[in-house]
């Protein structure tokens, strides 16, 4: 176990040292180790370990509950010397014991606070108050153990103490198995992975904690390099990329730009880079227009591409762009145009880091749901628009409504409960969208049922 020394000698300069030592060890062979680090003599040399002066020279340090990471104080104290033999042995002896000498001047408050150590961290209370208060560590917590900084931040102290005591029993045990493997037999191959294993973890954590303290901005995201452009009237922001070999655009930006008439269908194939994605064919030409410049670009146009368009190398070298992260802008070499890179609120909602007030992996189960579900709905209400002709306006809330009631009435002889729930969320939906819509046409309905029984009676 790695045990750090914080030494104070009387000359009043401070030495901190770290002595890798095992919970068996004696404490005067400790004392000993101190002796060569501090040059003090052991006579001399007083450890002291949670404010309790360690007496007992032949107990081991695991007795004292010492562990790794733990730090002791040494203090340099005078040697006791043998009191001294009296100049005049045939002079009588005086008692001064009796005489009354007034008591030494108290020390300020102030003093006495400051002299006095900090108490104990080992309170989950006390702990728990102290990360809350301080930002900074509390930050470190959430990156290095987030299931101490979640039961922290819910407020709960049994549950924080029970999840810091479960972590503190699990370190322990680990740390015996660790002991247990070496003072069996050091040369064992399990053992020597396991001290393989320690060491490279601790370099690992080593690194990140310089990382963090040198490069904190190396743990944060970065956003995307956008453009503005448009492309055949159309704007566009396009994502650009110069690790990517050619310049791609989606299907559905191909039909908004209106440019899917002229796509040859005879360069279709897979483009495979970190997935693979569908070539539905080519745009030989086409133009795209960056700030006041008219630039002529070709596409590949893949069938299921969540971006809407990325200009890949082939355009860059074709225009000798260059990325000037300085400035924040892309020049266009060819005719001497700057434009610049989209800040993260412009973006398009795929590029963004976080999707509104909360990011994708915040939102909750049933907000994914109901998202869906109204997507779900507004996608049935255009393809029904559509399939009516363009002269022939989309179907409203209150037909869609009465498709349901008529698929509901469909399906009560049925066993199929999938088809029955999915009729309900629909139902709800609808009547969250438009009220008094869908109670209107509830009532009409039930009018025409009534009157369709009573004609068939």
């Amino acid at each position: 176990m790695l045990v750090t020394v914080f030494c104070c000698p009387n000359d009043h300069s401070e030495i901190t040292f770290a002595l890798d030592v095992s919970p068996e060890l004696e404490l005067r062979d400790f004392v000993a180790l101190c002796e060569l680090e501090s040059g003090i003599p052991a006579g001399e040399i007083q450890i002291t370990y949670a404010e309790q002066p360690l007496k007992d020279l032949t107990c081991a340090l695991g007795t004292y509950g010492l562990k790794d990471g733990d730090v002791v104080v040494l203090r340099q104290v005078e040697r006791r010397q043998p009191p001294a033999q009296p100049v005049f042995p045939g002079l009588p002896r005086i008692d001064f014991s009796s005489i009354a000498c007034p008591p030494p001047p108290a020390a300020p408050p102030s003093l006495l606070g400051s002299t006095s150590s900090p108490p104990g961290l080992d309170d989950p209370a006390l702990l728990q108050q102290m990360l809350l208060a301080n930002p900074h560590e509390l930050s470190l917590l959430k990156e290095r153990n987030p299931p101490l900084a979640e039961a922290l931040l819910s407020g709960d102290l049994e549950r924080f103490t029970k999840v810091l005591l479960e972590q503190q029993q699990d370190r322990a045990r680990r740390e015996q198995e660790r002991i247990r493997l070496l003072t069996a037999d050091p040369f064992d191959m399990e053992a020597q992975a396991k001290i393989e294993e320690d060491i490279r973890q601790h370099n690992v954590e080593e690194n990140m904690t310089i990382a963090m303290e040198e490069a904190p901005e190396s743990f944060g995201q970065v956003v995307m390099l956008y453009i503005d452009c448009i492309v055949n009237g159309y704007h566009v922001k396009a994502f650009v990329d110069s690790g990517a070999q050619m310049t791609i655009m989606s299907q559905a930006c191909a039909k908004r730009c209106n440019i899917m008439r002229l796509v040859d269908r005879r360069w279709a194939g897979i483009a495979k880079g970190v997935g693979t994605q569908k070539i539905i064919g080519r745009v030989h030409l086409a133009q795209v227009q960056i700030e006041g410049d008219f630039l002529p670009c070709s596409f590949s146009i893949l069938e299921d591409q969540p971006m809407d368009m990325l200009l890949g190398l082939d355009m860059l070298k074709r225009h000798q762009c260059s990325i000037d992260l300085k400035k924040n802008t892309l020049l266009i070499g060819t005719t001497g145009t700057e434009t610049r890179f989209l800040p993260e609120a412009e973006l398009p909602e795929c590029a963004r880091l976080a999707y509104g007030p909360e990011g994708p992996e915040d939102a909750q189960p049933d907000e994914i749901a109901d998202r869906e579900l109204a997507e779900a709905l507004q996608r049935s209400v255009q393809e029904s628009g559509k399939e009516r002709g363009l002269g022939e306006r989309a179907m409203g809330i209150p037909q869609l409504f009465v498709c349901i009631l008529k698929q509901w009435t469909f399906l009560q002889h049925s066993r199929d409960m999938t088809q029955k729930h999915f009729c309900m969320g629909l139902f709800l939906a609808a009547l969250l969208l438009s009220p008094v819509s869908v109670l209107i046409c509830l009532l009409s309905h039930m009018i025409t049922d009534f009157i369709t029984s009573a004609n068939e009676k």
